[in-house]
């Protein structure tokens, strides 16, 4: 089973505490500062498609990707309810993206990135954005920072609705810098009775001086790090960073 396949229908109810609609609204305000006019917008790894919706809500017109099929369901039948055009929704892993035409955007949003826990997928998955964004593009993504997944080492959380219990237990490994999920999920069926699945899920731990050097040799210029939603130089311990470069002209 692929990461988020029994999540998926549970993810957005125990995902409420996202800022959604926040990250959208500030992702909405740099896009409006793009040195090209930004029309079409590229949601990279876009789960239940909650940005995506957000984002076509504002008047972008969205190519969503994700490489779990379950994600994509949920994302589809979200958007379902929207006036004018959805979103294109498709099927890809991010080290496989490719778009029927380039796009004048791109965007990752809540550590899809960290999700990449091999160098040369990552790599790949730059030069893939690179290949598909136009000259003068940005390219928008957030990451989980070192700081907070080695902080997660041996920790143990827990999300529950009225119909399912989400245990999460984490550890980080220093040797290889992953941050390892072992999620049980339990969903209530109509009969009252539990269901039990399990996922283990992994993040990378990703430096900024590995961001900075992957992105500088995909191609991409002007690469800024920032913390979460912020402009401002991260703090030490930040538990999120804001990540902006830019396609050259």
């Amino acid at each position: 089973m692929s990461s988020y396949d029994a999540l998926a229908a549970s993810y957005d109810g125990l995902m409420i505490d996202g800022s959604y609609r926040k990250r959208a609204d500030w992702l909405d305000r740099q896009l409006r500062k793009s040195a090209i006019p930004v029309r079409t917008v590229l949601d990279l790894a876009c789960g239940t498609g909650t940005i995506s919706c957000l984002l076509t809500q504002k008047g972008y017109q969205v190519t969503a990707t994700d490489g779990s099929e379950e994600m994509l369901t949920q994302a589809m039948g979200k958007a379902a309810a929207l006036e004018g055009q959805p979103p294109l929704f498709l099927h890809q892993t991010m080290p496989r993206l490719r778009l029927l035409e380039p796009v004048d955007a791109a965007v990752s949003i809540l550590d899809s990135l960290n999700y990449l826990t091999r160098e040369k997928d990552i790599r790949e998955t730059f030069r893939r954005v690179y290949r598909w964004l136009k000259p003068g593009g940005q390219f928008i993504f957030d990451v989980n920072t070192p700081y907070k997944l080695r902080r997660m080492d041996g920790q143990m959380y827990m999300d529950e609705t009225e119909d399912s219990f989400c245990v999460w237990r984490t550890f980080f490994s220093e040797r290889t810098r992953v941050c390892t999920y072992q999620v049980d999920l339990f969903h209530r069926n109509g009969d009252g009775a539990w269901d039990r699945d399990f996922e283990e899920h992994r993040e990378r731990a990703w430096s900024s001086e590995e961001l900075r050097t992957y992105l500088t040799d995909a191609g991409f210029t002007d690469i800024r790090i920032t913390g979460d939603l912020t402009l401002r130089p991260p703090k030490a311990q930040e538990d999120r960073w804001i990540v902006r470069a830019v396609r050259k002209s």
